[in-house]
């Protein structure tokens, strides 16, 4: 699947919930499908930077796709982490690179966190994103 239907098919999930106390609940269970990192990966050098909460993102290159893998301390975090990962997982560098994240706003996720929350989806999304860059510059 391309980076644009995943979106769309986790707009439609989200659409389904009536209220944010059900989207919460949906994002814990996505949390807990992650494809868990090795701990040998549960560094300081993957951790991001600008969270609250622990997350460690590891990202590989494997038939010029970069598939990631993530945990965290936290059960809400864990679920971002998780949205994120479906979305850019198993993409080309460039495809991540070029990608929009307004789909984080259609489902309302952003205005739903505390703002040290909301900064650290930013920061997630930003270091998704140095992973693609790095990767694609290694491709060229």
């Amino acid at each position: 699947m391309t980076i644009t239907e995943i979106k769309d098919e986790i707009i439609e999930e989200f659409a389904m919930f009536e209220d944010w106390e059900e989207r919460y609940q949906y994002m814990i269970d996505l949390g807990k499908t992650l494809p868990l990192i090795d701990e040998q990966y549960k560094t300081e050098d993957n951790i991001i930077k600008g969270c609250q909460s622990k997350v460690w993102v590891h990202a590989d290159l494997k038939d010029n796709k970069i598939a990631f893998t993530a945990d965290s301390d936290a059960i809400i975090t864990k679920g971002i982490i998780a949205i994120l990962i479906r979305v850019f997982s198993n993409q080309h560098p460039k495809d991540i690179i070029e990608a929009d994240t307004s789909f984080i706003d259609q489902i309302g996720l952003k205005e739903h966190l505390s703002p040290t929350r909301a900064n650290g989806l930013v920061s997630m999304i930003k270091q998704i994103k140095m992973y693609a860059i790095a990767y694609q510059t290694q491709l060229n």
